[in-house]
């Protein structure tokens, strides 16, 4: 085997890529991740530069493995927090930039981060990856490496090779089979039941009606004001619009069937859209705008609806993105995620894994503190009861 960087997807190219893949997240298609690269998405400007690891079969250049990678000059659109780690490695006099992460850029979902040939060794493939990219850190002088909601059993095999697994959690809803929305209702406690009614009865009385599109349905001139509430999300808040329109508008034709956007308006109006994800078994909120503030709307458009889709659908988990401990009480429950982080300098390593694990032990407490709030009535467990 031979490892070797690649500085964009487009020279590993489509077909061999879809070799490597055969999954359905929308997040590791060859499209998904092109189009950011193609359409300015990732690049220097935005301190996201390619730096993607391949695994190939010497002899034949058969494709073996591939982790998306980038050099990272600033911690920007990652959703796994170092900023503090930066400041404390920078005021010893050390730089932290430029760092190594392995992640899909920008969306904090947790999936494969290593993609494998079927006809590979998978553990031989694995190690090569991580030798391959330990190797790029000390010859490029990188203080560290870092991968970002992987899944749980990829941070095994990280710490063979001494990285720290971190700990932090999200909410998501899982659907229990419902055939409706009202059926899932009916699982809350009264009080969590009376307040979604009412939420929802405040957005039909402001008479908003809404448009629930695929990206293949979507006509081009409705992406520029797509494209504007996603923006101004971004403007309020003092961050950066790393996706561009022309990306939206690849990938609503590359990827559509995969693409989801819920628009709402008042009268002929729209004030409101909100862009999602999907795959078999997963709806993925990602971007919400709006025009104004509008009485419990967000809610309606980015949650309820979103769940109302996955039961017609038959979608088995809804990720509405990342953080909000008011998601909890509209029927999200807590689950883990984990990140892998590796420190060239070792003194700092070790005071990183003391921190990280520090960290744990908070979030196993604060986890158990947030399941005491679960909206979802207790169910008694009949053996229980015998015992």
């Amino acid at each position: 085997m031979q490892f070797k960087i690649v500085n964009s997807i487009a020279e590993i190219g489509r077909e061999r890529w879809q070799k490597i893949y055969s999954g359905d997240s929308p997040f590791l298609r060859f499209e998904f991740l092109h189009a950011q690269e193609k359409h300015g998405c990732v690049g220097e400007h935005v301190g996201w530069i390619p730096y993607h690891a391949v695994v190939e079969e010497l002899s034949s250049g058969e494709l073996l493995g591939i982790m998306p990678l980038y050099i990272k000059t600033n911690s920007y659109g990652e959703l796994v927090f170092d900023w503090a780690w930066a400041n404390a490695y920078e005021r010893t006099g050390r730089e932290y930039y430029p760092k190594l992460v392995s992640a899909i850029p920008y969306t904090p979902v947790t999936g494969e981060r290593m993609l494998i040939n079927p006809s590979a060794n998978k553990k031989s493939v694995e190690k090569k990856l991580i030798q391959g990219i330990l190797h790029e850190a000390q010859s490029l002088n990188i203080s560290s490496i870092h991968c970002l909601f992987p899944e749980h059993d990829l941070c095994h095999v990280f710490n063979n090779h001494k990285f720290e697994t971190r700990m932090a959690c999200q909410f998501h809803w899982h659907n229990e089979g419902y055939e409706r929305f009202d059926e899932f209702l009916s699982t809350l406690t009264s009080r969590k039941r009376k307040n979604i009614k009412k939420e929802r009865a405040r957005v039909e009385a402001q008479g908003f009606h809404f448009e629930v599109l695929q990206g293949n349905e979507i006509e081009d001139k409705l992406w520029p004001i797509i494209y504007e509430f996603y923006k101004k999300t971004f403007d309020e808040k003092g961050g950066y619009a790393t996706f561009t329109l022309p990306f939206f508008k690849s990938i609503s034709k590359s990827m559509g069937e995969q693409l989801l956007v819920i628009l709402a308006y008042n009268g002929e109006q729209t004030v409101a859209s909100a862009i999602f994800y999907k795959d078999r078994h997963h709806l993925y909120g990602r971007h919400w705008g709006c025009l104004d503030q509008f009485d419990s709307l967000h809610f309606e458009v980015c949650y309820y609806m979103g769940i109302e889709y996955a039961i017609k659908h038959g979608i088995k988990h809804f990720e509405p993105g990342a953080q909000g401990e008011h998601k909890i009480s509209r029927g999200f429950l807590p689950k883990l995620t984990w990140s892998s982080h590796w420190i060239k300098d070792p003194e700092f390593s070790l005071v990183i894994s003391q921190f990280i694990e520090r960290e744990r032990i908070y979030m196993k407490d604060y986890v158990q503190e947030l399941q005491k709030h679960s909206p979802f009535k207790v169910i008694e467990n009949p053996h229980e009861k015998k015992l």
